[in-house]
């Protein structure tokens, strides 16, 4: 137990350190200077010492609890991942990551909160990428136990070279999370920070924590699955380098209407099940 007490700590911190590294890239490819790599943790920090309070408009019990519920999520899918559980389990997680977005949008009473919460049910729509990342995973190894994937890797190929399709949904289910991206509707300018803009002071730390979780386990979860159980220090480094191309492809591409977000992924989604259905008949007459 201590020994993920200190992994949860350091994935916090460089959960916000990847975050750091997201605004900088993006800053520096826009010509900006941008802000240093730590800022994101020194904005948690700031915002741990600020006054904190309830807006007379939210929904006292839900406006608090929804910020605990995003902790639990991703402390649990952390918690997962450390022990080679189930991807099925980790995806069920995300999903619930939802209701997250949802709740927090509608707690604070805020009209801005209101349209980030509602554009949060429709993005759900463009989330069937996850469902064809389980089935081709499945389909090639046989189990959906995260030991159990790296175990057939390490005893065959990893799944970067023969899931191509799998890992793009996977990824683009990254870039969709990612702040300033192409997919990111529920955080658009015109409704200030989204779905979390009235959560400020401690909420606002404790989300940026959550946050934080949500990134270094998405990409862990990419990383161990699609390459395999590498060494500690190259996966830290894989993981700065995905944060990077996700970067560079949020800095150079606009922001999708909702409805684009839905249709791409959804397209994306057709195109890797029928890969899936062929990989499947293939593997069945072998």
């Amino acid at each position: 137990m201590i020994e993920f007490l200190l992994l949860l700590i350091f994935a916090i911190f460089f959960g916000l350190l990847l975050h750091g590294i997201h605004r900088k890239v993006i800053a520096r490819i826009q010509k900006r200077p941008g802000p240093p790599i730590w800022q994101e943790i020194l904005h948690t920090l700031k915002f741990s010492f600020k006054q904190t309070w309830i807006p007379k408009t939210a929904s006292q019990v839900m406006y608090v609890a929804i910020v605990l519920i995003a902790i639990g999520l991703w402390t649990s899918a952390l918690y997962v991942l450390w022990t080679g559980g189930s991807l099925l389990l980790i995806f069920a997680f995300y999903m619930l990551h939802k209701i997250v977005e949802h709740g927090t949008g509608l707690s604070s009473g805020s009209p801005y909160t209101k349209f980030g919460a509602i554009r949060s049910v429709m993005s759900a729509a463009a989330e069937l990428p996850l469902l064809a990342t389980v089935a081709i995973v499945y389909i090639f190894t046989g189990t959906l136990s995260i030991s159990g994937i790296t175990a057939w890797e390490a005893a065959n190929v990893p799944l970067i070279g023969i899931a191509l399709p799998a890992a793009i949904s996977l990824y683009l289910i990254i870039l969709s999370k990612a702040h300033y991206g192409p997919f990111s509707v529920i955080e658009a300018k015109e409704l200030v920070s989204g779905y979390w803009t009235e959560h400020f002071g401690g909420w606002r730390a404790l989300l940026n924590i959550a946050l934080a979780l949500k990134t270094f386990v998405l990409i862990g979860v990419f990383i161990v699955v699609f390459f395999g159980a590498l060494p500690w220090w190259l996966i830290l480094i894989a993981m700065v380098l995905v944060m990077i191309s996700i970067s560079f492809i949020c800095a150079t591409t606009p922001m999708l209407t909702p409805y684009n977000t839905v249709l791409i992924q959804t397209i994306w989604t057709v195109v890797v099940c029928v890969y899936g259905v062929i990989m499947w008949m293939v593997i069945s007459c072998l």
